[in-house]
């Protein structure tokens, strides 16, 4: 018997099988008995009929039923037990129908006290789960905070209220931050050990955003700064807030007006999963091209190896946006000169939601930031062999951090890092004890 969660499509809307991978394992008679999950962290459905699992004897076969598609970001839970059972030391193995080598496989010497699963989702390796999630986003046992266990605030009291979002560092001495309401740029500035708006240049109280043509209040989630200007993605307009309205807006942050109106607009809402209002694009961030095609990232579009010259206008780097609802991360090919765009990869991070993205280049690292629904964890992504982002780590948030509603993360260049770490600054929507920033340290 199989089980899916998440959308499910007609077959025969297939890709890569590589997408799919083993993704948890039960093993020691959990409910109701043992089993063996699948996931897809492809970008579009796959008809994984007449698929198999085995384990280590050849004549164990699960086969999948005619009929089942496993969508991009679902689960599927396969049902072992009433063919064969998985021993303390087995293996397990997916084949694709007909072929003979598998698509995946995991081997283990005894028996989990939870699950075996791939940390983080999808991507990770496998490891002792902290909680068996059947048909779900894995639970993964974080690792310790790669820096100092201290956090402190790291704003005056009610600077900013409630809603402050993305953060993104521009050099070492000013710092981004967006308000999803009502939409608010603000340029930070330190102030001892503190970030504060800058008071030049009309930034005080920060500048209110708009579409172009200067109406609409955008509810501004995700900010980085690339060469190409001030980029922000959004879930939607608030003078229409039960309308999903994913799009990133480019903004120029050298303006002296006094609000600021949007000088190109992304709308990703035919290509994106449909969404709540309040579930769509939350972190942004941006990877340079040269990165890229030095690491052999590969281009979902073509179906091989990422070629910037195929993508006209689009700058000199890729955007990559994360989506609330189901945590995926979808790389664009964004046309500077207009409104179209090409998305030319997808791929999960690790968590269930994503509230920021932060690309540091000295390390090469692609972190995805989780609010309070995952404890404040973060996860690193990094270039596989195949091209492809995968998860790498999973890390559980500072000693000395709450588990606050952070919804933007920032990590200070490389070129800041004294006595062994850099700063890293959180922002928390909620404004907890009357603070929205706080700051801690990543080991250099």
């Amino acid at each position: 018997m199989a089980s899916v969660a998440g959308l499910v499509v007609p077959p025969g809307t297939a890709q890569a099988a590589t997408t799919v991978r083993i993704n948890e394992i039960e093993s020691s008679g959990g409910s109701p008995g043992d089993w063996v999950e699948l996931t897809n962290i492809g970008s579009a459905a796959v008809d994984v009929s007449g698929w198999s699992v085995r384990d280590n004897d050849d004549t164990h076969v699960f086969t999948i039923a005619a009929g089942t598609s496993l969508a991009a970001g679902g689960h599927l839970v396969l049902d072992v037990d009433p063919v064969f059972g998985l021993g303390s030391a087995d293996s397990v193995r997916l084949y694709q129908a007909g072929v003979t080598t598998p698509v995946d496989s995991y081997t283990w010497t005894s028996h989990a006290s939870t699950t075996y699963g791939r940390c983080p989702d999808g991507t990770g390796s496998f490891t002792t789960t902290a909680a068996s999630t059947r048909g779900a986003v894995n639970s993964c046992p974080p690792a310790t905070w790669p820096g100092g266990s201290s956090v402190a605030v790291a704003d005056a009291a009610n600077v900013f209220g409630a809603n402050l979002s993305g953060l993104s560092f521009d050099g070492a001495s000013v710092l981004w931050a967006v308000k999803n309401g009502p939409g608010t740029l603000y340029r930070l500035v330190p102030s001892g050990a503190n970030w504060t708006p800058d008071t030049t240049g009309g930034w005080t109280a920060g500048k209110a955003l708009h579409y172009p043509g200067g109406t609409g209040d955008p509810d501004a989630e995700g900010v980085v700064t690339t060469p190409d200007g001030l980029f922000v993605s959004t879930e939607r307009n608030n003078d229409a807030s039960s309308v999903s309205r994913p799009e990133v807006l480019r903004f120029d942050g050298a303006s002296t007006a006094s609000s600021l109106t949007a000088t190109a607009e992304w709308n990703l809402t035919s290509d994106l999963p449909a969404v709540a209002a309040n579930s769509g694009l939350e972190g942004i961030s941006w990877i340079p091209d040269s990165y890229l095609t030095a690491h052999g990232f590969h281009d979902d579009h073509t179906g091989g190896t990422y070629d910037p010259a195929s993508y006209a206008g689009h700058g000199s780097g890729l955007y990559f946006v994360g989506l609330e609802a189901n945590g995926a991360v979808y790389a664009y090919a964004l046309n500077q000169t207009g409104t179209t765009y090409t998305r030319v990869a997808t791929f999960a991070s690790g968590f269930s939601a994503v509230m920021d993205l932060e690309f540091d280049p000295s390390t090469g690292h692609l972190w995805a930031e989780c609010d309070d629904t995952c404890q404040g964890r973060t996860a690193v992504l990094d270039l596989n062999a195949s091209g492809a982002f995968a998860g790498t780590a999973v890390y559980a948030r500072p000693g000395g951090m709450s588990n606050y509603n952070n919804e933007g993360f920032a990590i200070a260049p490389s070129a800041s890092c004294s006595g062994g770490s850099r700063q890293v600054v959180w922002s928390d929507d909620s404004n907890d004890s009357s603070h929205a920033l706080r700051r801690g340290t990543l080991t250099c």
